[in-house]
């Protein structure tokens, strides 16, 4: 969704890069094209107006004049601010003392409520809750039929007293699935109401009377992430007649400009709580503002891929690789098809990719990842004896041959494999010896980068404009330069990009 400004912002900071020092004419001009970009990201002009003068403020003052390097300290200052705007700190959702913990799901149909509903089920599930969902939704059509089929999905209780479809009345089912839920000792209920085109007065008066019978810990306002300005009209009318405690935007993961999020929590006040981010009940995310400021700057978000990476990821096969890689043992190709399966469970490896830092200048590699790869991966390796996947040396041609056939693909297909699996073995190697991966930093318990004696600069000779450079000549001693870009990313995400 942040592409467009991620990409107009990386493009200006860029102009400041080697610069010693701005003047007020370069910070005045790079003020000047984040406006632009906010505004073409539909950004509301008064958070535009605000976060712009708030930028030119700081970077005019002693932490830019007086930084050594005064366009990563911009870069900082936007970065500080961008969080700002989202939201500041993470929200989480408050738990009533005497449980059940009543949620309500309010916005305008289409926002994706009822499917919403069915995603914060299964994240509170996977916490140890038991959640309950009410279909209070009796106007839109089917809206009951569909709550019932997210809720089998999710493996989670649907309380749907009445058909819908027009029949019913929302505050006698909310008042019923309240005794239910005690009775039923589920710890938490969410209740998904009706919504509308556009926001009418017979909508805020049924929502009102719903919410008072509910007396809801926590109202949360779904807004669709792609309607940009009328978003925020939304959000300020439902913070106003009804009363809001956060935020839930929809569809994140759409190609829309992006102002809604950019927007919402300044302009209502109240923060944003949860992404959206796909199709899947799965895809859905606690909504962290610093995380978010940097995946819109190309900085990555590193947290979250750990993260989903402990939640999917196999942790017995994960330690055994370890201590396997750590004893330098051969890393073989069944070794090989076991960490793409694990790379396959943690989800989308576009989404996955776009998590890395600096993938900005890869974006079209990105966009054309084969998310299938993986599949004639497995394919390939699967037509293989155990012999052959434990000793990859024994693939001559005529056994190449026989492995593509069976495998359905071609030879220069299981050719192709064995190339990106020969780069895989040296990486193994290169971590079992202390290295690092490459293009990354080094891993908790490998060795730094070693340190080689510089001879010092004479009279006369001259001096590197780097500063950290200059120290290290001045000293004697120099950090020695990685080999790898940043471009060179870990060789299990760079197989898929073609």
């Amino acid at each position: 969704m942040f592409a467009s400004l991620s990409d107009r912002l990386s493009a200006t900071f860029k102009q400041l890069r080697g610069k010693g020092r701005l003047t007020e004419a370069d910070i005045d001009e790079t003020v000047r094209e984040i406006r632009i970009a906010l505004l073409d990201a539909d950004v509301a002009l008064p958070v535009v107006r605000e976060f712009c003068a708030r930028i030119k403020e700081r970077a005019l003052g002693s932490e830019v004049s007086a930084a050594l390097n005064p366009a990563q300290q911009i870069i900082k200052i936007v970065n500080e601010e961008l969080i700002g705007i989202l939201g500041g700190e993470t929200r989480r959702l408050k738990f009533a003392k005497n449980p059940p913990t009543v949620i309500l799901l309010a916005g305008l149909q289409g926002a994706g409520k009822t499917t919403l509903a069915g995603k914060l089920a299964v994240h509170l599930r996977a916490q140890g809750h038991q959640p309950m969902l009410v279909a209070a939704d009796l106007q839109r059509p089917n809206a009951v039929d569909q709550l019932k089929i997210v809720g089998q999905q999710a493996n989670t209780v649907v309380f749907a007293p009445e058909p819908g479809n027009g029949v019913g009345d929302p505050v006698k089912v909310t008042r019923e699935a309240m005794k239910f839920a005690k009775d039923k000792q589920h710890d938490i209920v969410i209740v998904d109401t009706a919504g509308r085109l556009a926001i009418d007065s017979e909508l805020m008066d049924q929502l009102a009377k719903v919410k008072a019978e509910a007396k809801p810990d926590e109202t949360l306002l779904v807004i669709d992430a792609m309607t940009g300005q009328d978003a925020i009209n939304t959000a300020e009318t439902f913070a106003r007649d009804i009363g809001i405690d956060a935020v839930v935007l929809t569809k994140l993961d759409g190609d829309a400009r992006g102002g809604a999020a950019l927007s919402v929590a300044t302009i209502t006040g109240k923060p944003i709580i949860f992404a959206s981010t796909g199709e899947k009940l799965t895809d859905f995310e606690i909504f962290h503002p610093d995380r978010m400021a940097s995946r819109i700057l190309d900085l990555g978000d590193l947290l979250t891929l750990i993260e989903q990476a402990e939640q999917n990821l196999d942790k017995e096969q994960t330690e055994k690789f370890a201590k396997k890689v750590k004893a330098g043992e051969d890393f073989t190709l069944t070794d090989f098809m076991q960490q793409m399966q694990q790379l396959r469970k943690m989800g989308s490896m576009t989404k996955m990719l776009g998590m890395l830092p600096g993938m900005a200048d890869m974006k079209k590699q990105i966009e054309n990842v084969d998310e299938k790869e993986i599949d004639r991966v497995e394919a390939i390796i699967s037509s293989m004896t155990p012999t052959e996947r434990e000793n990859p040396k024994l693939l001559n041609g005529s056994r190449r041959a026989r492995i593509a056939t069976g495998s359905g693909m071609q030879v220069s297909d299981v050719n192709s494999l064995m190339d990106r699996f020969v780069l895989a073995q040296k990486m193994m190697k290169q971590m079992a010896a202390g290295g690092s991966i490459p293009g990354m930093p080094p891993m908790p318990g490998m060795r730094a980068p070693q340190q080689k004696k510089v001879q010092k600069p004479g009279k006369g000779a001259k001096k590197s404009g780097n500063p950290a450079k200059r120290a290290g000549q001045e000293s004697g001693i120099e950090l020695e330069a990685p080999s790898a870009t940043l471009s060179e990313i870990p060789s299990a995400f760079r197989d898929f990009l073609k």
